[in-house]
This record gives structure tokens, C-alpha cells and sequence, in this order.
């Protein structure tokens, strides 16, 4: 039993027992103000349970006092001699559950008290004769006593080396799981390096124009580091050691970025994805993005994983709250689904719908349970809906604070006009996904207040055009090329004609139809609204300008030689001007002999890390009257690192495998304006 179970069986015993003795001692006439004391009792030991005052120790002490003066009081009545052992026996038995051998002890001094009372009464009064019957019995009742006595101690150790045994059983288990949990946290930051070296090393290759054998291998790369930061991210979950990185982001790079995602897949399965943001959602929140985008992949690749066919619907959306807002993210696929057992066991981790050798699902069954850490460790909650052959619904519900709660998508004031939605609704082998095509078109239309209409056919699109004045037509690949002549004409004319289709779709030469690459999501579309056939930059994440460092002086520390060839030829892409450094000392003694604008420094270093190297080169740069600028360019990159390096002193922090994004996000941030030539700022 349980701590608070034990104490309300022990409670019950005791007011049964205290019951039945109230009974006895008014039918008996014995003092007739005693019941009211017992029936008092009682009902403090139930406040005291109830309330849970004083402390549990102390409680337990209350009841053992208690039962053993109910003892004392039915036990001196010289009608009780040889009722007084059945007495004792309960109670014995009843209080052995808390496993306090000193308990038992007392017990039996009393009973050998309150016997050795009762012959002394009834040989004084004479009430009984003590021949050989009644010596019998009281022998029987005194090894009786002492017999239940004995077993109640026995059951009392045995518990105790049986609970002292689990609970070593548990150290072990514990201390087990914490020797794995560190053997994944240090071989995955110690794979960090050599994979940054292929991925760089494919990248040269690449650059050189060698085959696509190099884009096998830096997809291959890539994949490795993603499953590299799952079991680090994995680890972290387990330990609840998730440390939050929040920053300011924009809703719509996020989902640009989820739209990125899904184009990097090879989707052979040609699964479609509809993506449906909120118009109404804060233009910019704050909050860990990184986290975020590890959600999103996570799901991505959940829903990707298991869906055979049909497609993936992206929902996201922002309730107000009086913190901010609760960022709501939505994953629905129309794949495998998964049973109430599959669902229970995700939040234990380590989950996988098929764990046979020939399973056709990939990955290593960490995405779910990383995604249930972070949103709880970010203030949320996490809800799975899902069935067997009915597909999965995931929604991550994560309070973010507001920047900026403009709507992060909105029409231009100047627009005016009707918008038809051309999808011939036989042409999706899954009826699921015309719901999800027209759920995202009717939110948009709602969220940004424009008038949307449905056309089935090129006779409604006709028929609407003429009775509502439509300006735009939306349509996809497949209605496009069965009216093509159709579409073209209509594109002459006032009407702008809109096509979202697969990449390496081309439009005839001269055609005026605009072309939208799928998948199809909110961003493209309000762009096209507001800038009509003069639109450009249709694909955010991709229109926007790279900045170039030119004759930025940069010297990168390392110990590993392949990685200051990879940084080396990665920095040169910015024409930054490169130097490199083996060590701490030689960085130092570098930085005091030349002009360098940026140091990126390396943590783990032999005979000096890169904390004391950072500190040595500004206490330099002091002296010469410079500030020195140090990022962190590292393979420890476990929660919190960025917030650790920073604390230290350093300017920046990137992780390794160097993802091009933090890179410049760091260098727009840390270098002066004059030294940035394109871009943006961050």
C-alpha cells in the first residue's frame, strides 16, 4: 500500500473497532463516560488525516497512542480476559502496515500488561479458577500473541529488505539510463565534427562540379546530422535539461521554412501538402524558433513517413491570451494512423510503428518524443487524434509572447475584387484532400475578408467570371493543362490567371499566366492579391539577396586540420578574407601581429580551450584600443551552449555542422554595417 492508503486502512480498523467497543461498553455498563471520549477521538484522527496536519510521522504516532488506549480501556474489564487477544491481534495486524517493528513491540508489552492484570483481578475476586482448562487457554492466548507477533516483524523486514532491494534496483536502472544518456550526448557531440568536414568537403566537390555522386553524399550528411541532433535533443528531453534559446522570429519565415522542408523531400509517393496560415497570426513573436523548426520537421517527417498517399495539411494559427498569444500548430496526414496504445506510449519515447527488421518506415523513433519534451518544456501541451487507416492529427500548443501583432498577412488597401478557386474536385483519389484545399482557401478568404468563390468546372469559371466580376483565378497544374487554351486567353484579358504547380512546370513562351510553385500556402497568394502581374519574389525564402562580407579578415581556430579547410572554403563563398590558427597560443599571438575584424574560435583545444583563448584575445585587443569580435564555432552544442558562450564573453555562437542560416544571421548581427554588402539585417 501506499503512504495515504495505509493511513485511511488503519483509520477505518481503528473506527470499526471503536465502534464495536462503543457498542460493548454500553451494553456492558462500563463507564459511561468513556463512548463519548472514544467517539471524540475518532473524529480527530479523521481531521487530522483529512487535513493532513501535523506531519505524517507525527500522525502515525497519534494513531498508535490512540488504538493502544482503546486497548488498555477494554482490556481491564474483567469481562475482556480472553477477548483481550483478538483485540491485540487486530490491531497488531493492522499496524504491522506501516512497517514500524517498534509498533509491534509495544503491543505485546501491553497485551503481557493487560494479562498480567486480568489474573491478578481474577485471582484476587476469585471470578475465575485458574485450573487446568483456563491455564490451558491462557497459555494458547499468550503463544497466539506472541506468534502474530513474530509475523508481523518477519512481514515487516521482509518488506524492508524487499523495498531496499528495489530501490537499489532503481539506483542501478537510473544510473544505467545516465551512463546511456551520456554515452548519446558525447558520441553525438563528438560525430559533430566529422560531420561537418563531409558536409563542407561535399559542398567544395560540389562547388567543383565533380557528379551528383556529391549531392548523395551531402544528403547523406545532412540526414546523419539531423539524426545526431535527435539523439542529443533526445537525451535532453529525458534528463529535463531542455533549455530554451527565445528570440524574436517572423510567422511567415517559419512556415516558408516548412514549405522548404517539404520541397527537399523526395517525394516519390507525390503526396500533396496544403499549408494554411491564419492571416490574423502576430506578425512576429518571440520564442525558441530553433525549437520550433525542430516541431515542425519532426512532424513533417512523422506525417510524410506514414502516409502512402494522399497529402499533409499544415495548420497554424494564434489564440490571444493574456501572456500573449498560444501558437497553434496543426499536422493532419491521410496515412497509417495510429491505435489509443501507439498514441500512450509516445510520451515514453522511443516509439515506432514498426519495429521489424523489414519495416518500410525509416528514422530511429525519437520525433514524437522530442516534440512532446519541447512543447512541454516551453509551457505547452501536446494532442494526437488518430485511427487505424483514418490518418493522424498532431496539434503543439506553445504560448509565445508578442513583437509585433500586426497580422502577418494582410490585403492592400487599394484591392478590390473577387477570387475564384478553380478545383475540379474528381481529380484527388483521397476525399481528404479537397476538405483540406478547401479549408485553407475559406480561412484565407475569411482571414484576409476577400471574396472567394468555388468553380468545379471551366463552364462555372465562365459563368461566375461574368456574374461577380472576378479579377483572379487560382487553379492547379491539372485543370490548367486540360483547358490550356482556355486559361491562356483568359489570361489576356483583365483577369489574372494563377497556376500552382510541381516543380519543372514550365509555362508556354509569352504566356501572361503567372506561375505559383506548389506546395500551395498563404504567402505567394497574398503577394500575387497586392501586386498583380507585376509580382515578383513569389518564393520568399529564396528571393531574398545572400549579403556578401567582401574583405571582411577573418581568422578561424581549429585543431581539427579538415575544418579549417571546410570553414576556410565555406567564408571564402562571402570573399571574406581568411587566416586560420592550430591552437589557442597561435591565435593569440596571430591576433597580435595582424588586423583581423572577426575570430572564430573553437571550444575543445588542447592546452588551452577556446573560453581562455577568447579572453586572452580581448584583454589584446584592449590593450591595442580594439574591439575584438569572437564567435563561437563549435561541435558542443547541447542546450544552452548559445546562452553559455555568450555569458563568457563571446560575441556569437555557431554550431557545427555550420548551417548557412546561422551564419549569417550571426555575421549581420556582430559586424559593423559597413563591412555587409547585400542582405538584410537580422
Amino acid at each position: 500500500m501506499n503512504q495515504k492508503r495505509t493511513e485511511n486502512f488503519i483509520l477505518l480498523l481503528i473506527t470499526l473497532a471503536c465502534a464495536g467497543l462503543t457498542i460493548e461498553s454500553i451494553m456492558l455498563g462500563w463507564e459511561f463516560w468513556v463512548p463519548p471520549l472514544i467517539i471524540i477521538g475518532t473524529i480527530l484522527l479523521w481531521v487530522m488525516n483529512v487535513l493532513s496536519i501535523p506531519d505524517y510521522p507525527i500522525r502515525r504516532v497519534g494513531y498508535l497512542i490512540y488504538a493502544m488506549l482503546t486497548v488498555f480501556f477494554h482490556g481491564v474489564h474483567e469481562t475482556s480476559i480472553f477477548d483481550v487477544v483478538a483485540i491485540v491481534t487486530l490491531v497488531m495486524i493492522g499496524f504491522s502496515f506501516f512497517d514500524q517493528v517498534y509498533m509491534m513491540h509495544l503491543f505485546v508489552a501491553e497485551y503481557v500488561i493487560i494479562m498480567c492484570m486480568q489474573i491478578m483481578m481474577a485471582h484476587g475476586s476469585g471470578s475465575i479458577v485458574f485450573d487446568g482448562l483456563n491455564i490451558s487457554r491462557v497459555i494458547l492466548h499468550f503463544s497466539v500473541i506472541f506468534l502474530i507477533y513474530f509475523s508481523c516483524v518477519k512481514a515487516i523486514s521482509d518488506r524492508a529488505e524487499y523495498n531496499d532491494s528495489i530501490q537499489d534496483m532503481n539506483v542501478r536502472i537510473d544510473r544505467n539510463e545516465a551512463d546511456m544518456e551520456d554515452f548519446l550526448s558525447n558520441i553525438s557531440h563528438e560525430l559533430r565534427t566529422p560531420i561537418n568536414v563531409v558536409n563542407g568537403m561535399s559542398d567544395l566537390l560540389i562547388n567543383e562540379g565533380v557528379g551528383s555522386e556529391a549531392n548523395s553524399i551531402k544528403k547523406a550528411g545532412i540526414r546523419l546530422a539531423c539524426q545526431v541532433e535527435d539523439i542529443q535533443d533526445y537525451t535532453e528531453c529525458k534528463r529535463q535539461k531542455v533549455f530554451l534559446e527565445e528570440d524574436n522570429y517572423m510567422c511567415i519565415s517559419l512556415i516558408n521554412d516548412v514549405v522548404t522542408s517539404f520541397r527537399q523531400y523526395d517525394n516519390t509517393k507525390n503526396l500533396e501538402m496544403v499549408v494554411d496560415l491564419s492571416p490574423q497570426t502576430p506578425t512576429m513573436l518571440r520564442g525558441d524558433i530553433k525549437k520550433l523548426h525542430k516541431i515542425f520537421r519532426h512532424l513533417l517527417e512523422n506525417a510524410i513517413k506514414f502516409t502512402r498517399k494522399g497529402g499533409v495539411y499544415v495548420k497554424m494559427f494564434a489564440e490571444s491570451t493574456d501572456y500573449g498569444v498560444n501558437l497553434c500548430i496543426e499536422m493532419t496526414d491521410t496515412g497509417m494512423g495510429m491505435s489509443r496504445n501507439d498514441i500512450r506510449s509516445i510520451s515514453e519515447g522511443m516509439y515506432q510503428a514498426n519495429k521489424k527488421r523489414n519495416r518500410s518506415s525509416g528514422g530511429i523513433g525519437l520525433g514524437l518524443y522530442i516534440v512532446h519534451g519541447f512543447a512541454h518544456r516551453m509551457g505547452g501541451f501536446v494532442k494526437i487524434e488518430s485511427e487505424r487507416g483514418n490518418g493522424t492529427t498532431i496539434r503543439v500548443t506553445i504560448p509565445q509572447k508578442i513583437i509585433d501583432k500586426k497580422p502577418c498577412l494582410s490585403l492592400a488597401e487599394s484591392f478590390e475584387g473577387a477570387v475564384l478557386f478553380h478545383v475540379r474536385p474528381d481529380k484527388y483519389k483521397t476525399p481528404r484532400l479537397r476538405e483540406f484545399y478547401r479549408n485553407m482557401a475559406a480561412n484565407l478568404a475569411t482571414g484576409i475578408k476577400v471574396p472567394l468563390y468555388p468553380a468545379d468546372t471551366v463552364y462555372e469559371v465562365e459563368r461566375l467570371k461574368e456574374k461577380i466580376s472576378a479579377t483572379h483565378v487560382f487553379m492547379g497544374q491539372e485543370e490548367y493543362e486540360e483547358n490550356k487554351g482556355y486559361f491562356e486567353e483568359l489570361a489576356k484579358e483583365d483577369i489574372i490567371v494563377v497556376v500552382s504547380a510541381e516543380a519543372g512546370f514550365e509555362l508556354p513562351e509569352g504566356s501572361r499566366v503567372i506561375l505559383m510553385p506548389k506546395p500551395l500556402y498563404a504567402y505567394p497568394i497574398i503577394k500575387i492579391l497586392n501586386e498583380g502581374r507585376n509580382v515578383t519574389d513569389i518564393e520568399d525564402d529564396e528571393s531574398r539577396e545572400r549579403p556578401v562580407f567582401r574583405g571582411v579578415k577573418a581568422l578561424i581556430v581549429d585543431d581539427e586540420p579538415m575544418n579549417l579547410v571546410v570553414a576556410t572554403s565555406l567564408f571564402k563563398n562571402y570573399e571574406m578574407v581568411i587566416d586560420t590558427a592550430g591552437s589557442g597560443k597561435e591565435s593569440i599571438r596571430k591576433y597580435r601581429d595582424n588586423d583581423y575584424d572577426i575570430v572564430f574560435m573553437d571550444h575543445m583545444m588542447p592546452e588551452m580551450d577556446g573560453v581562455e583563448a577568447m579572453q586572452k584575445i580581448k584583454a589584446v585587443a584592449a590593450d591595442m584600443d580594439k574591439k575584438a569580435v569572437v564567435v563561437a564555432l563549435t561541435a558542443n552544442a547541447v542546450s544552452g551552449a548559445r546562452e553559455m558562450f555568450i555569458n563568457e564573453g563571446f560575441d556569437g555562437f555557431i554550431a557545427k555542422p555550420i548551417n548557412i542560416t546561422d551564419f549569417e544571421r550571426v555575421m549581420l548581427r556582430v559586424l559593423p554595417e559597413a563591412n555587409v554588402k547585400g542582405g538584410g539585417r537580422a
